[in-house]
């Protein structure tokens, strides 16, 4: 009791000292156990960096700052396009298997969401979304590197960022299924930052008498969250110098890509990216774009009109590279840009947020009542040196599951997964009935323990 009071004087007298003491409101109401969650919530918080956040960008709702000169970005095509290319990208392709075979690579999944959205109860790596054998994310994710480890190295590292609603269920899950023939030792699990909520006057909400209301810092939090849980000292020590980094919702991914991984590497970047032509002009995702000379990429919400209709001279569409978060990031520039505080911006959004007001009532709004802050982590791209982007094709590499239906669900996924399937085998003579779309009339599925490239059929 008296290391509680002792805690209780110093982070209150902090909180008052910056507007913040109603976090105490209901302190002589709580027992040990609640008082105990609250203090070590609010020990978190670094009032000093709070306040410039309050200060710029809750109080303040100022738009996005476009560059003054936007232009295409340039990418390296999803095909080479003549000889020259081609032999660069073979090139590329042996330094990226040679870089997973010596263990300078690992996998870095940012698997902290929940599955609310498709109508689950649970982490959404959990969620089943094989098209015959309804096997996991985190199953076809774990097939993958699996393969990997068995054609270039058994001691492939694969990291998780988990959130603090997720982290012990999904570990869980994995000692479950055994870690699905992975090294338990091999799959590093930590937590995601977290960041609290604000109401519009710049007060922090509470989500019960006893605990802040918080949620995630964004997947931009992910590098600090490296750092910050030691994740980045231990890929030093085993000598891993590129992460591969791709989010929970994309089965299609390629987890580790040799080509992908090569060009990162003979380019001499600190980060790459791939992207994807856009569906439509006004398609839900970010765009690469050259702003005032640097690489970046701007959020389909931020991008003006005039330029995501614009038209280069054949009519295709001028600013066609989208943003799929999917990344190669060098070890060294982590380290370097997480030395001290991360300096990427903050990403403003007005949300629904329940709360608890000063009578200890807890309400559920209806209408948008709070600010919620995340920092993404493409926004480290004009950070570094060198960065570049590699386009891939959609149908081969990009289906995310976010919503119960419609697009992005997971009938689209799993119809895109079985096409997948049914175009590798075709080319090897293999004939799958598919509608004039190309989409099988039954689910097809090949385990990534068998093939994860189209290659591995022949």
């Amino acid at each position: 009791m008296q290391k509680n009071q002792h805690s209780y004087e110093n982070l209150f007298e902090q909180s008052k000292t910056h507007n913040q003491d109603h976090l105490f409101g209901f302190w002589n109401k709580l027992d040990d156990s609640q008082q105990n969650r609250l203090l070590m919530q609010i020990a978190e918080l670094d009032f000093d960096r709070l306040d410039e956040l309050i200060r710029n960008n809750v109080l303040s709702a100022e738009p996005f700052p476009l560059p003054q000169k936007i232009e295409p970005a340039f990418f390296y095509p999803a095909e080479p396009k003549n000889d020259k290319q081609r032999n660069e990208y073979q090139r590329a392709w042996e330094v990226g298997e040679n870089a997973l075979r010596a263990g300078k690579v690992c996998a870095f999944t940012v698997a902290g969401g929940a599955g609310t959205r498709l109508g689950f109860d649970g982490p959404k790596g959990m969620f089943k979304i094989s098209p015959v054998l309804n096997k996991s994310l985190f199953q076809l994710f774990a097939e993958y590197i699996l393969n990997c480890k068995k054609r270039y190295n058994p001691d492939l590292r694969w990291y998780m960022m988990t959130s603090t609603t997720n982290h012990q269920e999904t570990i869980q899950f994995f000692k479950d299924n055994n870690f699905f023939g992975l090294n338990p030792a091999h799959v590093v699990f930590f937590q995601q930052g977290m960041m609290p909520a604000f109401s519009t006057d710049g007060k922090i909400l509470l989500d019960t008498p006893s605990s802040l209301s918080l949620s995630p810092d964004g997947h931009g939090g992910s590098l600090r969250a490296l750092r910050k849980s030691g994740a980045l000292d231990d890929m030093r020590r085993l000598g891993v110098e590129y992460i591969s980094y791709f989010q929970v919702d994309n089965p299609l991914v390629r987890c580790l890509d040799p080509l992908f991984i090569g060009l990162h590497i003979q380019s001499g970047s600190e980060m790459s990216s791939k992207s994807l032509s856009k569906a439509h002009d006004l398609e839900r995702v970010g765009n690469f774009v050259i702003g005032d000379d640097k690489l970046m990429v701007i959020e389909y919400s931020d991008l003006p009109d005039e330029l995501a209709h614009a038209q280069n001279p054949d009519a295709s569409r001028k600013f066609d590279a989208g943003s799929i978060a999917i990344h190669i990031l060098s070890r060294n520039f982590v380290e370097r840009i997480t030395e001290g505080d991360l300096k990427l911006p903050y990403h403003r959004a007005l949300k629904k947020v329940p709360y608890v007001d000063s009578n200890g009532n807890r309400f559920k709004p209806t209408e948008p009542n709070a600010i919620k802050l995340e920092q993404f982590v493409f926004d480290a791209i004009p950070l570094a040196q060198n960065p570049i982007v590699l386009q891939t094709r959609r149908e081969e590499e990009f289906s995310p599951v976010k919503n119960a239906d419609g697009a992005d669900s997971p009938e689209t996924c799993r119809r895109d997964l079985s096409a997948r399937t049914a175009r590798w085998l075709k080319r090897m003579d293999v004939h799958i009935k598919c509608d004039e779309n190309g989409y099988p009339a039954c689910g097809v599925e090949i385990s990534p323990l068998r093939a994860i490239f189209e290659s591995d059929l022949k």
